[in-house]
């Protein structure tokens, strides 16, 4: 039976070829299908220098400032706040961190810088005096093309370049700090390679339990479905030198669409701690977006251990700092994203209410309960020409305490129906409670 008529489109997808034309995957004995994440990974927000980075404006120092206690606010506890070596704005608000009360002893700040000598002397001036554990995080492209193209360097050459970079760290800043290194496009990257550069970089950094290096594995570029990160995250996971002494982290970026589903997969396959940003800013599409990931363990019962219990404070924050606004159908943050207008979901949800207690939360369409993230009810139903008649007397209700008979249900549904489909546009609950009195002279 010929139920699929597509057709061959004119793009030119011959260009183009999977990962695995691109870099070894190397095969994994699968666990983390298996696996349910049961505890929250740590949360870095990159906001103040991934996110920065990816602005057309970057935050002039007052708006790096407010982002800044707003994380602290809602409990990051690991904040990476800047490149100090490529603007002075970033030095500056570096330095205004180290030698204020901004940040918290609890509070790990992380700086950002390639591996080059004058580049690190940079970062590590910027950082003298700062209260509390400071990271520093070197990162170097290692990916074939970036190696050749970006870099024209040989693996080997790479290598003596990174390596160069950690005893520069080591000999500039020593016992002050602890170290973090990130294989840029790690997902495109010979799994040898980076098991190579890790071996010698945690063997120089002195990796134990009690004073870990952080491996950063960004999928910097998403290249694959996530199963394949998964996969090369969960290698690596059970083949680092020194594991006991490594904190595996993970760096998704969202091209194929796909980052909030790279770093669950990631945090099964054996990944710790999760960089990203705050409803997910970042280039081309973004970085992973941390709410989100933090919002979905809440909805599975598990405590994302951040404080988003006032989301549209946050979101106004963060409006105001990146200057740019979020999606109305942003997951959990989003002004629409609680809110019913079909008939049939609206008549699902008012069901849902009429029945929920004090225990566990089910009602219908809302996966998790508005007032948790300080979201009221009126207006989860909103009314327009595809609304039914349990919405309709959903709102009156609520708003209004008028509440109407089945008959009256069906009949002044008609009523509604007529007027929305007349204006083309929602009708308000001032407005329903009008209509209601013009058909029925006054409310009950």
């Amino acid at each position: 039976m010929d139920w699929n008529r597509q057709q061959r489109s004119p793009m030119p997808s011959h260009r183009y070829g999977d990962i695995f034309t691109k870099v070894p995957v190397a095969p994994v004995d699968r666990e983390w299908p298996d696996r349910r994440i049961t505890t929250a990974p740590l949360w870095v927000p990159v906001d103040l220098r991934d996110g920065n980075q990816a602005l057309a404006e970057p935050m002039d120092p007052e708006r790096k400032r407010a982002f800044f206690e707003l994380m602290v606010a809602i409990g990051y506890k690991e904040i990476e706040v800047g490149y100090p070596s490529a603007s002075q704005t970033d030095f500056d608000f570096v330095r205004l961190l180290a030698t204020s009360d901004l940040v918290p002893d609890d509070v790990t700040i992380v700086v950002f810088t390639p591996a080059r000598r004058d580049l690190i002397e940079r970062t590590v001036e910027s950082v003298a005096g700062m209260r509390g554990q400071v990271v520093i995080h070197m990162y170097a492209a290692t990916a074939p093309v970036w190696r050749d193209v970006v870099l024209r360097r040989t693996r080997d050459e790479l290598a003596s370049m990174i390596y160069a970079g950690a005893e520069d760290i080591l000999e500039l800043a020593g016992d002050s700090v602890r170290f973090q290194f990130s294989p840029e496009v790690f997902n495109l990257t010979e799994p040898d390679f980076v098991l190579e550069l890790a071996d010698q970089l945690t063997k120089r950094w002195d990796a134990t339990p009690e004073r870990p290096v952080i491996l950063n594995l960004p999928a910097t570029i998403e290249a694959a479905t996530p199963n394949v990160y998964a996969d090369q995250i969960e290698y690596m996971h059970k083949n680092l030198p020194r594991r006991d002494g490594v904190i595996l982290s993970v760096h998704p970026h969202n091209d194929r669409g796909t980052g909030i589903a790279c770093a669950e997969l990631a945090v099964l396959a054996g990944a710790q701690r999760v960089e990203g940003c705050i409803f997910g800013n970042g280039e081309r599409t973004g970085n992973v977006d941390i709410a989100t990931l933090a919002l979905n363990l809440h909805a599975q019962g598990v405590d994302p251990m951040i404080d988003f219990s006032q989301i549209d404070r946050i979101r106004e924050v963060v409006e105001h700092c990146t200057r740019m606004p979020i999606h109305p159908r942003h997951p959990y943050v989003g002004e629409l994203v609680y809110t019913a207008f079909s008939g049939t979901h609206q008549d699902a949800i008012r069901k849902g209410f009429a029945v929920q207690g004090s225990g566990a939360w089910e009602v219908p369409y809302l996966p998790i309960d508005p007032a948790d993230v300080g979201r009221g009810y009126e207006a989860v139903v909103r009314v327009n020409s595809q609304s039914g008649k349990g919405g309709i007397a959903h709102v009156l209700e609520s708003v209004y305490g008028v509440t109407l008979s089945p008959d009256q249900e069906r009949t002044f549904a008609q009523h509604v129906q007529r007027h929305t489909d007349g204006t083309g546009r929602e009708a308000s609950a001032e407005e329903l409670k009008t209509l209601y009195e013009e058909v029925y002279g006054c409310s009950n």
